[in-house]
């Protein structure tokens, strides 16, 4: 039997090290309490001045950006919740001057909410975003539930496991449409507005000392463009914002995550070969579309090309191509995958019996997935599927789900596949502990 039917993969080691080469140094507790403020990174956060009087702060699994102007501190980002107190800590260790300003790139969980540490300690800047960013806010209050689900979170010591009440969140001091320019005593910040990621997106340049603040539009790898567990992505507005800052010749960029970009020609190729590979897999989606292909047949016959997919910062190490090929078929075309037969499904496990009474039983089914999975691990994982939701209670119908989703999951490089694929383990554990009573 698996290792994975009673641990979590989210919790194996195999994720800490894939989750750290995409996202940096991430604690496995905190990992699980994202939104909880008295849940640290567990060490100091790592500083790097990437130019004068500008730093790299990197306090937990996402990246802030700090300038220091002759009249006060700008701070891009501000990580997660229980990053605060360190973040706090290495912002003195760079500077003594007063938090003037600091501006959000997005609202999400692990870049907005470490804040408070700072306001708590007297610090009194003036808070900018662009304007989506409330009605982002106001999506996780929506959907905690949901986001404490699909994010594998679990509740801190104010009982909550994802921001929910008015509290959790930091309150910005002015909104932005298109974006605006900041003036910090003689000197000039950008602001600029580009979906992505996220609607509410923005970056920051600094002309003086050529440098951008790029968030998550900027990671290291191939961009997070199509999620499948999570609102709309934006690819062909995240090709725009890359296309718009290689134009600006910037020495350095400091990521959302990871590592910095530095070098003007390595920038300048990073995003500019981001860019080509969205408007690829968009204009192949879209000529799809317009053709009159069914979903799968356009997801099927994506091919891209080397000199996009061999792309040493642009790998598939959290998205895939595929992904992003569905969200915008999603954005264009609906959720319908036009098979008719699932506009109005039959239950998926009253389809599964069938099938396996058709294949002689759920034994029979289970056998021809374990005999299929040398030749077409793809296929044979919809056969056990099926063998389990026929009879969850089935104790071949169990192994054989749970033996094939981990040989899909480790033969997969993106961590949100590897995730989505250690399901089934999670699945069999909890109908174990339903048959144990």
């Amino acid at each position: 039997m698996s290792q994975a039917t009673t641990d979590d993969w989210f919790d194996t080691e195999t994720h800490v090290a894939l989750s750290r080469r995409a996202f940096g140094d991430i604690n496995p507790i905190q990992n699980r309490h994202l939104a909880a403020r008295e849940v640290s990174a567990g060490h100091p956060a790592r500083v790097e001045q990437v130019a004068a009087r500008t730093w790299m702060i990197q306090p937990g699994i996402s990246n802030v950006a700090l300038f220091e102007t002759d009249a006060g501190l700008l701070l891009v980002d501000c990580g997660c919740a229980g990053d605060g107190p360190a973040l706090r800590d290495a912002i003195r260790s760079c500077s003594d001057k007063p938090l003037h300003t600091v501006v959000f790139t997005h609202g999400h969980v692990d870049h907005a909410f470490g804040l408070w540490a700072l306001l708590a300690d007297g610090e009194r800047p003036r808070v900018i975003a662009h304007r989506n960013l409330v009605t982002h806010f106001d999506r996780y209050r929506k959907t905690a539930g949901l986001n404490t689900v699909i994010n594998f979170q679990e509740p801190g010591a104010s009982g909550r496991a994802w921001p929910s009440e008015p509290e959790d969140f930091p309150r910005p001091d002015m909104l932005f449409e298109d974006g605006c320019e900041l003036r910090l005593g003689d000197e000039r910040f950008v602001v600029r507005h580009a979906k992505g990621e996220t609607d509410d997106a923005a970056w920051v340049w600094a002309p003086e000392r050529s440098v951008i603040a790029a968030g998550d539009l900027v990671v290291g790898y191939l961009p997070n463009a199509g999620n499948p567990r999570k609102v709309q992505r934006y690819a062909e507005e995240w090709a725009d914002a890359a296309e718009e800052m290689a134009a600006l010749a910037a020495e350095v960029i400091i990521t959302g995550h990871g590592e910095c970009v530095r070098g003007a020609e390595a920038i300048r190729d990073e995003l500019l070969t981001m860019s080509e590979y969205l408007r690829f897999i968009v204009r192949h989606t879209l000529n799809g579309l317009n053709a009159g292909l069914l979903p799968d047949e356009i997801v099927d016959s994506l091919a891209v090309p080397e000199h996009l997919a061999g792309h040493p910062r642009l790998q598939p190490h959290y998205d895939r191509p595929e992904f992003i090929c569905r969200n915008v078929i999603r954005r264009y075309a609906g959720w319908w995958d036009r098979y008719p037969a699932n506009l109005l499904p039959a239950p998926m496990a009253d389809r599964a019996r069938e099938v396996a009474r058709l294949a002689g039983g759920v034994e029979a089914l289970a056998a021809r997935a374990l005999e299929l999975a040398d030749s077409d691990l793809r296929l044979a994982f919809h056969l056990a599927e099926w063998a389990f939701l026929a009879d969850e209670q089935n104790p071949d119908a169990q192994d054989c789900y749970v033996r094939i989703g981990d040989r899909r999951r480790d033969a997969e490089q993106s961590i949100m596949v590897k995730l989505a694929f250690s399901e089934p383990a999670r699945r069999v554990a909890a109908a174990r502990a339903r048959q144990r009573g």
